[in-house]
């Protein structure tokens, strides 16, 4: 790089820094931050008290969205808290994050005011609904294919760089998840790009300058992918190092559907680094699968709890080739309420046509859980798959405080076996209807054996069984 180069990267990298952070002045009280509950790490806790995160939104870039505010709304109407916000820019008509020359060619130098003020304004009325927002900052499909060909960092499109300074070509074709994009590789530990990074620091610096000053963002690095673990490490350490003495909360979602795989143990065994676990592929997995995968997780980190996400849950018989498979509409529901029986801090459904968004079948999820919540609360129970017999896999799932509470999630119809042996007094079970999120009808049982119960409909309903 020759002295003029670094000269422009200088003068330009003192121009980011300080309109990056010339807004971090406000900065939210350390009591009104989302971080793990100090009674039981493995959920969340918000402004001193625990949650549960749930949701549904029509887009993973919500930010870009019109009519943003009635779809929050509508969001909270439903027991909704929580979003997922990719910074992505790769929709027809989404704002780009730098400004347009006339000529049609971007300055990365400068930034696009609108595409910011879209983002402020979410984490705004997200923070005012109390709604969490979970951030990822890369996403790879932003950035190969025919995405590459509008990108602003593309060099045909920026004034900026030329492809041999930024070591980039003009196409990427194939699946991002090849990761074939040297845009990954820019950071010290891989291909040291100084100057592709110095602008990636920028936008990340921008992005910071806003989200810092609000306590209910979590970070995710990328969206599913297949990267290098040193690039995942760089952008962790690099926002931890900018937050300062700011609480904030980081993780990494990687591509692999297999959650048990050394992949996930990036994450999993670094828990200095990555404050949270979110497995969101594990809802490509279907049936008991589903639920024994995402249980070795929390098993391998019980030493350690922390809260683990699902920021999207797959499912929809709107997306023709996933429903044939079997990620289906139904296999969506079933994975939201083993994800939460399962002892998940968050579960969200993915956007249409992948997911079921904020659709009637996710509607009625919501409701449902948020009207159990009114008798048990998920942070004071467990999973206890020991407290059945006569349970055919995937018939049922159980969490319980035992002697307490017990939650017993049945997919269709099943007849199970609870075991009370060890209890003593009479119980109330409260039946809900997962598709209508109605309780059904009540019912009395004593303790002091292995006591029937069977489901009271047959497409999904949960006994909330108390004392």
């Amino acid at each position: 790089m020759n002295i003029y180069m670094k000269t422009v990267l200088l003068l330009t990298g003192i121009f980011f820094g300080l309109s990056a952070y010339s807004q971090t002045e406000t900065r939210p009280d350390a009591d009104k931050v989302i971080k793990p509950y100090s009674e039981n790490p493995a959920y969340w806790q918000y402004k001193g008290d625990p949650i549960l995160l749930i949701g549904g939104t029509v887009n993973d870039n919500l930010f870009q969205i019109e009519e943003l505010e009635s779809h929050l709304d509508s969001l909270l109407e439903a027991g909704g808290n929580y979003v997922r916000n990719t910074m992505s820019d790769r929709d027809e008509g989404d704002e780009k994050a730098f400004f347009k020359n006339s000529d049609g060619k971007y300055d990365l130098n400068k930034w696009n005011d609108v595409y910011w003020n879209k983002f402020e304004n979410l984490l705004k009325l997200t923070n005012e609904r109390d709604i969490i927002v979970q951030i990822e900052i890369w996403d790879r499909f932003d950035h190969s294919r025919d995405e590459w060909k509008t990108d602003p960092y593309n060099p045909k499109n920026n004034i900026n760089y030329t492809y041999k300074e930024a070591k980039l070509s003009s196409q990427y074709p194939n699946h991002p998840g090849k990761n074939q994009q040297p845009f990954f590789f820019t950071v010290p530990a891989l291909d040291n790009n100084e100057m592709l990074l110095h602008y990636q620091k920028a936008f990340v610096d921008k992005t910071l300058s806003i989200s810092l000053q609000y306590g209910n963002v979590l970070y995710c690095m990328d969206n599913e992918t297949s990267g290098m673990e040193e690039w995942a490490i760089f952008w962790a350490d690099y926002i931890k190092l900018k937050a300062g003495n700011r609480e904030i909360q980081l993780t990494e979602m990687w591509d692999s559907w297999d959650v048990k795989s050394d992949v996930h143990k990036r994450t999993t065994d670094n828990p200095q680094r990555y404050s949270f676990v979110d497995i969101s592929q594990n809802s490509s997995i279907m049936g008991y699968d589903n639920w024994m995968n995402a249980q070795y997780v929390f098993n391998y980190i019980r030493d350690n709890p922390r809260p683990v996400n699902s920021t999207k849950i797959y499912g929809s018989d709107n997306k023709e080739s996933w429903a044939s498979s079997g990620i289906s509409q139904e296999h969506a529901v079933r994975s939201f309420f083993r994800n939460l029986i399962g002892g998940f801090a968050s579960s969200r459904f993915h956007r249409p046509t992948y997911g079921l968004g904020l659709s009637q079948p996710a509607v009625a999820c919501l409701k449902t859980i948020r009207n159990i919540e009114t008798i048990v609360k998920f942070w004071d129970i467990d999973p206890r798959m020991d407290l059945l017999t006569d349970n055919e896999k995937g018939e049922a799932y159980i969490a319980a405080k035992e002697g307490k509470y017990y939650l017993i999630y049945f997919t269709n119809e099943g007849d199970v076996k609870l075991d009370l042996t060890n209890q003593r007094g009479k119980y109330i079970i409260h039946w809900i209807d997962i598709n209508s999120s109605e309780w059904i009808g009540e019912e009395k049982i004593k303790a002091g054996g292995l006591i029937d119960v069977k489901a009271k409909c047959n497409s999904g309903c949960i006994a909330v069984i108390v004392k």
